[in-house]
């Protein structure tokens, strides 16, 4: 079982996850996903996994989504998640994959349904 991870390691609720999944699985595979941002390709499989549209995964409130103009609401999806990789501090953190099921760790316990 590989369980991946995509953190941020500035972030609080990315710590917490990462440690909870510590706790229940060996090592994860950890992406620090703003060094080394998901593609589109990558992104559109876990928005599948995580069953979102694209801005269910984008962080509407840094200053970036605005000035990006990523607010329009005539945006399609593939515009938004091509955004999202090349802005990957937009995309809400933390999420992890395990196989083929994806979950956003806010709150962290939530990782536990798909251990």
């Amino acid at each position: 079982m590989t369980v991946t991870i995509y953190h941020n390691p500035r972030c609080s609720k990315s710590r917490q996850t990462l440690a909870l999944l510590r706790e229940h699985v060996k090592e994860p595979e950890i992406i620090q996903y703003l060094e080394n941002p998901p593609t589109a390709k990558q992104l559109t499989k876990i928005l599948r996994l995580l069953n979102l549209p694209p801005r269910g995964l984008m962080r509407q409130k840094e200053p970036e989504y605005k000035s990006l103009g990523l607010d329009d609401p005539n945006l399609v999806d593939s515009v938004l998640i091509a955004a999202m990789s090349a802005n990957p501090k937009i995309i809400e953190r933390p999420i992890v994959v395990n196989n083929n099921k994806a979950i956003l760790g806010r709150p962290p316990e939530n990782v536990l349904q798909i251990l």
